[in-house]
């Protein structure tokens, strides 16, 4: 790893704990060269370019793909429940699949916490859930599996029509607050003995109502969406829930990314739009990528929604190694 893509790394970790997207002060040579190339490109020739680009309607493959994953495991524990045939037993916060005993990372923490020490059974549960968010990429578990991820994507869509006619505005919070948040929640399980965050979390309460019937904890998850829908876009995913903080840490290595390349890129901005961690795509802003090729953060959640939409091309799902074997 060279200087420049050393300091990018780091700098995506610090931007996944919440500090603000800067404009790099190191870039590559090559990457200078387009970054200067675009700059002298003639605007009427760009912008013809642009439109032929669109022209072709954008798809939905990679939404709808990670919709039907993620309604299947949710509902595989439905049909595990009602049917009593042992595959997959349990919720998202705990769970059996096929005997092998798997546990959120974030939940066995708060579990360890509230207990002040190590419990065996949970550090072989949560093994292999390590493992596979690392290969996958923590926060793959963000829009591939977690149910609030699903419904708030509804509420997203609602919020942005309201927003159209102005009926209501979107209100940003500081991104530093989930990182408090974690460290708050983790200090409550600490301090009571209780796993404080899984009575609020909405993930663990809609996997629970899914499975086992719908209780009174379903207004709290309906007193977010609709904070979401009226005041802030995307509030509990962006600025609290440090579950996705948790999977981004461990995903930080992991081989499955979306890669951006700078060449084909026009820097219209659609990517942004649709993206849940808009943080991520700031190497999309003209200028601003440090080489021709950009790995996106550990914050990405790779739902594929930038992929979908980009009319180029320029940002792809990849997996390191297995792109320059092929």
């Amino acid at each position: 790893m060279n200087k420049v893509h050393q300091a990018r790394f780091l700098d995506q970790i610090a931007i996944m704990f919440g500090r603000e997207p800067k404009k790099p002060t190191e870039i590559t040579e090559r990457a200078q060269q387009v970054h200067e190339l675009k700059r002298m490109a003639n605007k009427v020739e760009v912008r013809a370019a642009i439109l032929k680009a669109h022209e072709k309607p954008h798809g939905n493959t990679w939404r709808n793909r990670r919709w039907t994953f993620l309604l299947a495991v949710n509902l595989l524990f439905v049909v595990s429940f009602y049917l009593d045939i042992q595959i997959l037993e349990g919720s998202l916060s705990a769970s059996r699949l096929i005997g092998f005993h798997l546990i959120d990372l974030n939940s066995a923490l708060q579990v360890m916490l509230a207990h002040k020490h190590i419990i065996v059974n949970l550090v072989i549960g949560t093994a292999t859930v390590l493992a596979i968010w690392m290969l996958l990429g923590g926060r793959t578990f963000c829009s591939w599996v977690c149910p609030y991820h699903f419904v708030a994507e509804f509420a997203e869509k609602l919020h942005l029509s309201m927003a159209k006619k102005k009926l209501v505005s979107d209100q940003p919070m500081s991104r530093g607050l989930r990182t408090w948040f974690w460290v708050i929640f983790a200090l409550a399980a600490l301090g009571t003995g209780y796993t404080v965050f899984e009575a609020i979390s909405p993930t663990g309460i809609l996997s629970r109502a899914l499975i086992y019937g719908p209780g009174l904890a379903l207004l709290w998850v309906a007193a977010l969406l609709l904070f979401e829908v009226t005041f802030s876009r995307r509030a509990w995913c962006r600025y609290v829930c440090p579950i996705g903080l948790t999977y981004g840490v461990v995903g930080i290595v992991s081989p499955v990314r979306v890669k951006y390349t700078l060449q084909g890129c026009f820097h219209e901005g659609d990517c942004k739009k649709v993206c849940l961690v808009p943080h991520v795509l700031e190497t999309v802003v003209k200028g601003r990528a440090v080489d021709t090729e950009v790995i996106l953060g550990p914050d990405c959640t790779r739902c594929g929604a930038c992929v979908d939409v980009c009319p180029t091309g320029s940002l792809k799902f990849d997996i390191k190694g297995l792109s320059k074997i092929l």
